[in-house]
């Protein structure tokens, strides 16, 4: 029978929005016990971000829903002496914590790794950024829009020719550095099993970024010269371009095996003519004359249905993809055949989620559960680290933490 790979692991979520808690979310996919610390009443700003007038609207908190599903909550108001010292108690019953909360702030809360590490030599501490610790701007504020996006050269790419740089979607760059601590974390809980000491593991928005555009500042370390942007109109490379069908659907093509995929995209376009242009013959001669060669692509392709193309680049062995938006993406047969958009239990209304994109073979990933309200777990997890009903009661009035009424 499979099992939950991390059902004896307890991890604290005390940090805010996405990078960090997303990380947090993975683990309880794969059966860590997650508790969300936040501020009593109105929980986490996250839970905000769906409201935000340029955000998509729906009657559901979608943000809230991805990143913070099978967690408890739990509310402390981390000014109070009070508040902190629930907190240490809970830190010293578990394996993971995880921050995303600036210096100041992290001094402030008293829930540096020296401190905590003082009650809980086992525990791995897990620390997001955004710029990293060291240099003129650690500890600056950040969100992956900022350290991730621009700071690493992505937004200045990702433009063609004349176009403006765009921002980039919400946790761009916050999943995938979710995904960094996640490994680096599974790397500490290893070195722990060996030598029973937990260890502090950091990563940064800015860290991630650079490494997602890695190839090209590679080019840069080694003196590259870039060639200057191009429109998709005369992309040099008609083989790496995007095209538009009859039906006015768009799609990528990414085909590098040039002497076979040229002469089959020429083919797929019913223009079987240009192979023996003179302008087209070579690698370097298509991309001096790009312009007339893809408009004679765009004209070919208007002329067939997005099915049509699609299975004549299949039966070619060449990689292409729809150019989706989410309203496309929630129904791909191949998302859906991969399991990537699990049930949510609970909730009332039937709702689907995004799963964590990996799969350990053995390992059952947890069913999504709801994500919690401010402070529905307070009394529960209180009372798993020694408090009395009496000191629980004491908290709530003291407005340390906070529970819904029963």
């Amino acid at each position: 029978m499979p099992e939950s790979l991390l059902a004896d692991i307890r991890v604290i979520d005390c940090a805010s929005y996405i990078a960090a808690p997303c990380a947090a979310t993975v683990l309880a996919d794969f059966g860590a016990d997650v508790i969300k610390v936040e501020r009593p009443g109105t929980g986490d700003a996250f839970r905000a971000l769906s409201a935000f007038p340029t955000m998509p609207q729906s009657e559901h908190n979608y943000c809230w829903i991805l990143d913070n599903r099978n967690k408890r909550s739990l509310t402390l108001d981390l000014k109070s002496a009070a508040g902190q010292a629930a907190l240490h108690r809970l830190a010293a019953s578990a394996d993971v914590f995880v921050t995303n909360y600036q210096p100041d702030l992290v001094e402030k809360f008293n829930i540096g790794y020296d401190i905590l590490r003082g009650r809980n030599p086992r525990l791995i501490y897990g620390y997001v950024s955004g710029f990293g610790e060291a240099g003129p701007d650690a500890g600056a504020p950040a969100y992956d829009q900022t350290a991730y996006w621009a700071r690493s050269g992505l937004m200045g790419m990702v433009h063609n020719a004349g176009a403006e740089p765009a921002r980039g979607p919400t946790g761009i760059g916050d999943h995938p550095t979710g995904m960094s601590l996640v490994a680096g974390i599974m790397m500490a809980l290893y070195a722990r099993q060996r030598t029973g000491k937990g260890a502090r593991v950091t990563t940064s928005l800015m860290a991630n970024g650079v490494w997602a555009n890695s190839s090209f500042i590679q080019a840069a370390h080694c003196g590259a010269a870039y060639p200057a942007r191009r429109s998709r109109a005369d992309c040099g490379n008609v083989l790496s371009n995007h095209y538009v069908s009859g039906d006015g659907k768009r799609f990528l093509l990414c085909a590098l095996d040039v002497p076979k995929h040229w002469p089959a995209l020429c083919r797929i376009a019913g223009r079987p003519d240009l192979l023996d242009d003179p302008r087209y013959r070579t690698i370097a001669s298509r991309a001096a004359n790009a312009r007339p060669l893809i408009a004679a692509l765009d004209e070919g392709f208007r002329k067939l249905a997005m099915k049509d193309i699609a299975e004549a680049l299949s039966r070619n062995d060449m990689p292409f993809s729809p150019v989706s938006l989410p309203s496309d993406i929630v129904n791909d047969a191949q998302m859906q055949a991969e399991g990537l958009f699990p049930k949510i239990e609970g909730g009332g209304r039937p709702l689907k989620t995004v799963a964590a994109p990996v799969v350990v073979e053995g390992a059952e990933k947890a069913p999504p559960r709801s994500a919690p309200g401010p402070g529905e777990h307070s009394r529960e997890v209180l009372r798993e680290i020694g408090y009395s009903e009496a000191e629980i009661d004491g908290l709530l009035d003291a407005d340390v933490t906070s529970a819904p009424a029963h």
